[in-house]
């Protein structure tokens, strides 16, 4: 189990609908890691900006996945999600328009987490 270790886990995902088994991958690979006690931040840019909005990832399926909400429910309960601000611009998404606990951030707040000290970067 992980619960002991101090590492942060920084997920970008940048696969939406256009690519599912991808984007399900990023999205159980951040929700196993907060279940294992793992500081994760999990950054939706390109298609998957998309699922910062309410009622986005209820629409997704993939068979044999867990569902995309209720994976992003976990990582909004115990971690952070973060969509990238060009990504949100290109999309004309606003913060008074994504879901609670969802920021928009930029590039530089990315290079931040994932060059912090015992930080794991993985890009789906």
């Amino acid at each position: 189990m992980l619960a002991h270790m101090a590492r942060n886990l920084v997920v970008k995902v940048t696969a939406g609908a256009d690519a599912p088994e991808r984007c399900a991958q990023a999205f159980t690979v951040a929700a196993t890691a907060v279940a294992a006690g793992a500081d994760v931040s999990l950054w939706l840019t390109g298609e998957s900006t998309w699922f910062a909005l309410p009622g986005r990832a209820q629409q997704f399926e993939l068979p044999h996945s867990a569902p995309l909400a209720e994976l992003l429910h976990i990582i909004l309960t115990s971690g952070r999600v973060t969509a990238c601000t060009q990504c949100a611009a290109r999309r004309e998404i606003g913060p008074d328009d994504v879901l609670p606990g969802v920021r928009i951030a930029g590039a530089a707040v990315f290079v931040e987490e994932a060059l912090a000290e015992g930080a794991q970067a993985l890009v789906y």
